[in-house]
């Protein structure tokens, strides 16, 4: 079994959505590193 990007995006945004209920100034700080990680596995799948 393997995992895909789209198996991950919902459990992270999940998360992240949790954590910015529970401390609302983690959002720049969880949008910035889910755009990174984004940017890096679009990067990796067009190698």
């Amino acid at each position: 079994m393997s995992i895909a990007v789209a198996h991950i995006q919902p459990v992270v945004a999940l998360i992240a959505g949790i954590l910015i209920l529970i401390v609302p100034r983690l959002l720049n700080y969880i949008v910035a590193i889910y755009l990174i990680f984004v940017g890096i596995v679009g990067l990796e799948i067009i190698k």
